[in-house]
């Protein structure tokens, strides 16, 4: 099996398994049907997101507002309902809020030039304060039944609506981005976009067609946790950016773009499922929980590198 797998995917392969192993010795409860389903379905909105990041990234691109326009998209359809406004116009409300958030990105990134690190991050910040502005310091329920239950009821059997999304978006993502022409795209831009618009290659298309799918999915993800909790606040998906943008970094995505796997991300998004759902099992704080990941960022980003020097040193001294 794992010759098909990168060194670096083996790598994870194998923290995976060992994660499993510890999560199944110190908490038995572990490996319970309703804990497996729990341990996707407590995080399914940042790991959707992560699918689509993973794009976004080996594109050299970062999108830091996934995040708050998630929050925006909660914010909105509580502050609309609340208003009065039927359920099913405001998700078609809040969605086309989302591809408007993500084409101000797309605009400002492909077209003008600002470095999406400076957009998004800047967009991060606005797009929250819309949420708060929205919402305030009030917390809004009271939504239809319906909506809540696609959140909160199985779809398949016991398996809600939203972990049967990850999947399908799991294998359609992976085949655009590793058996399609677009995916091809993706990945030559992410090298070098300069040689890539000077082969012929549309890059301001591309990188818009990215933001605006980033944006739209984040503000579907908004709306499934609003479903999900049946509530939202102004910090609504506050923070989730760290988890997101860890997943991917740590599923071997190179943060300077160009490199990456569907399947590397697939294994990291296990690796930290699993760490946060043993954990709190073994009832480990949040904020513990919280460095543990943000030590995953950081090794995620600094071992390519120490290995890839390793690596040259040792062509070198060869």
């Amino acid at each position: 099996m794992t010759r098909f797998l990168t060194p670096w995917e083996t790598g994870l392969l194998a923290v995976f398994l060992a994660t499993l192993a510890l999560n199944t010795a110190f908490a038995p409860e572990f490996l319970t049907v309703q804990n497996q389903i729990n341990l996707f379905q407590l995080s399914i909105e940042k790991i959707i997101v992560a699918l689509v990041m993973t794009l976004v990234i080996i594109n050299a691109e970062i999108d830091l507002s996934v995040a708050s326009i998630m929050g925006l998209s909660a914010a909105l359809f509580g502050y609309l309902v609340n208003a009065g406004t039927p359920g099913g116009l405001a998700i078609l409300i809040c969605l086309t809020a989302g591809l408007a958030a993500g084409l101000v990105n797309a605009t400002l990134v492909a077209r003008v030039g600002i470095p999406s690190l400076v957009v998004t991050l800047a967009m991060l910040i606005g797009f929250r304060g819309l949420a708060r502005v929205l919402v305030k310091d009030n917390s809004l329920g009271g939504f239809p039944t319906w909506f809540t239950d696609l959140g909160q009821k199985g779809l398949i059997g016991p398996i809600p609506l939203a972990i049967v999304l990850f999947f399908v978006l799991l294998i359609l993502l992976g085949m655009t981005l590793h058996r399609s022409g677009f995916g091809r795209q993706v990945i030559v831009i992410g090298t070098n976009a300069e040689v890539a618009r000077f082969s012929g290659l549309n890059v301001a298309r591309i990188k818009t067609v990215l933001f605006l799918l980033s944006a739209l999915v984040s503000a579907l993800c908004g709306l499934l946790y609003a479903a999900r909790l049946g509530s939202v606040r102004g910090d609504t998906a506050l923070g989730f950016e760290l988890d997101i943008i860890t997943m991917v970094l740590l599923g071997g995505v190179s943060i300077f773009g160009g490199k990456g796997s569907m399947t590397g991300v697939f294994l990291s998004i296990l690796i930290v499922l699993n760490l946060r759902n043993g954990m709190g099992l073994m009832n480990l704080t949040g904020h513990i929980q919280t460095g543990v990941i943000g030590t995953l960022l950081i090794a995620s980003v600094l071992l390519p590198n120490l290995l890839s020097d390793f690596k040259s040193r040792r062509r070198k001294e060869a």
